[in-house]
C-alpha cells in the first residue's frame, strides 16, 4: 500500500519507519527544513512545505496513495490535509494532541475516518506499566471514558458470583467478558467470574476506582494504609 504523513516530527517519523518496515511505500510532507533533512538521510522521499496545501500534496503523489497520516502537531494543518486526502479517496488519519477537547473531537470526528491522539496512548502504556497486576487501561474512548480491562483472581470480592450479581456504578457497563484463556465475547447474566477470568469495562474516569475496587478489591498500598489506621 502507499501512504503519505503529514509530519516528519517524532510521532510522523516514526509512523513512516513503522509502515516501511511492513513493507508498505511511504512519502513524508515536512514544512520544517531540519526534520525533511533528517527523513532523507533515514531513506524517505521527502516534500517540503505546508501539508495544508493541495498543490504540493498532488505533487506528493496523493492522488495514487491509498491513504494520507496528517500527524503534525497543528490540528488546522491536520484537518485540512485530511479534507484533501478525503477528496482523492484516500483514508484519513488525524492527529489531535492531548489537550484536546470533547467538542473538537466531536467537530472533526465525521469529516474524517479515524483520529489518533499519540499522547494518550503514550500515556495508557506508561499507566500499565505503573499499575501492573491486573488492570490494564485498553483505550480512552472520550474525554472522559476509558474502556479497561480487569482479571480475576483469587482475591477479588465477586470471584463466584454471576455477572448478573455485579452491580457497577451507574458511570460503568461491562462490554465484553472472557474465561481464562479463552477468547472473550458478549457477557451472559449466568457467566460465573473465577480466577483468571477477564472483563472490559466503559467507564467514566470518576468511578474507576469504585468498579476497580468492586472487582478486584483493595490494593497492597491501601490495605497497608487500612491497617496502619486501624492500628494507630
Amino acid at each position: 500500500m502507499r501512504f503519505i504523513v503529514i509530519g516528519a516530527g517524532r510521532v510522523g517519523l516514526r509512523t513512516a519507519r513503522v509502515l516501511r518496515e511492513e513493507g508498505h511505500e511511504v512519502t513524508l510532507v515536512e514544512a520544517d527544513e531540519d526534520r525533511a533533512t533528517r527523513a532523507r538521510d533515514d531513506g524517505f522521499d521527502v516534500f517540503e512545505g505546508d501539508g495544508s496545501h493541495e498543490d504540493l500534496l498532488v505533487d506528493a503523489g496523493v492522488e495514487s496513495a491509498d491513504a494520507v497520516g496528517a500527524l503534525t502537531g497543528d490540528l488546522n494543518t491536520n484537518f485540512a490535509a485530511c479534507l484533501v486526502g478525503k477528496h482523492h479517496g484516500c483514508r484519513t488519519v488525524m492527529r489531535i494532541d492531548e489537550d484536546y477537547r470533547e467538542g473538537i473531537y466531536q467537530k472533526y470526528a465525521e469529516e474524517v475516518d479515524e483520529i489518533v491522539y499519540p499522547e494518550r496512548l503514550g500515556a495508557i502504556g506508561a499507566k500499565n506499566a505503573l499499575l501492573g497486576g491486573n488492570l490494564r487501561a485498553i483505550a480512552d474512548v472520550a474525554e472522559n471514558l476509558q474502556v479497561v480491562l480487569f482479571t480475576i483472581t483469587d482475591d477479588s470480592p465477586m470471584k463466584g458470583y454471576n455477572l448478573s450479581e455485579v452491580t457497577l456504578p451507574s458511570a460503568a457497563r461491562v462490554l465484553a467478558f472472557g474465561k481464562a484463556g479463552e477468547s472473550m465475547g458478549i457477557p451472559l447474566p449466568d457467566d460465573s467470574l473465577e480466577a483468571g477470568d477477564r472483563i472490559a469495562v466503559l467507564a467514566d474516569f470518576t468511578v474507576l476506582g469504585d468498579v476497580r475496587q468492586l472487582l478486584l478489591g483493595r490494593s497492597e498500598a491501601e490495605q497497608a494504609a487500612a491497617q496502619g489506621g486501624e492500628s494507630a
